[in-house]
């Protein structure tokens, strides 16, 4: 698995006028192909007079699943510069739909490159991109007394609670970089006088 990866901090459009054509870039997070389809869908049905609904998305930390279409422009002028400008600012799980009305200029084949690609390149600008890091998920249970203390110290030190549960033990949820994992240990052991319990579950990515 990839230790981090980027995607766009929320669902937004840019627009840009270039020799009359309207560019409208619609960029959404998807965490799934199926997602992504359904984003470029319903922008689809946003602009049913467009000349152009382009798109290109990303899916998987590793960029697994990458597709691109031209909607009729030349082929490799705007699905593939919107892959490309995609995968050059590493952004994953993201779908990009660029439209286009046409505004009676020919822009060639360099052109439409710079233009697609462009207008994607300024919409993850305008909408943000953030980081996700990979982390190793892991349990700890503790009593009453120390609970709160624990917990206030897991924050301090900058580690991710990711839930707490009370029953008649505490257990804290905590991701931790796989690199962490024995540090933590020995952190936890001091922190709790050997009193609480760990146990390691699987790997899932969180906000840094």
């Amino acid at each position: 698995m990839q230790e981090q990866y980027r995607t766009v901090a929320r669902a937004g459009v840019h627009e840009t006028e270039i020799n009359r054509s309207r560019f409208i870039c619609a960029l959404a997070p998807a965490a799934t192909e199926q997602e992504a389809q359904d984003f470029v869908a319903r922008v689809r049905r946003e602009h049913p007079t467009a000349t152009h609904n382009c798109f290109a998305y990303v899916i998987g930390a590793d960029a697994a699943v990458q597709r691109a279409n031209d909607d009729g422009e030349p082929g490799g002028t705007a699905g593939v510069p919107m892959l490309q400008m995609l995968l050059r600012r590493e952004v994953r799980y993201v779908a990009a739909v660029v439209t286009r009305y046409y505004g009676g200029v020919k822009l060639g084949a360099g052109g439409l490159i710079r233009a697609y690609g462009g207008v994607v390149g300024e919409a993850l600008d305008a909408v943000g991109t953030h980081t996700r890091q990979r982390f190793r998920l892991a349990t700890v249970t503790v009593d009453h007394q120390r609970a709160g203390k624990l917990e206030n110290d897991l924050r301090a030190t900058g580690r991710a609670v990711r839930g707490v549960r009370y029953a008649e033990a505490v257990t804290i949820e905590v991701g931790l970089p796989g690199a962490d994992v024995d540090a933590f240990r020995a952190w936890l052991a001091d922190a709790t006088a050997g009193t609480a319990r760990l146990e390691l579950g699987g790997e899932a990515y969180g906000d840094t």
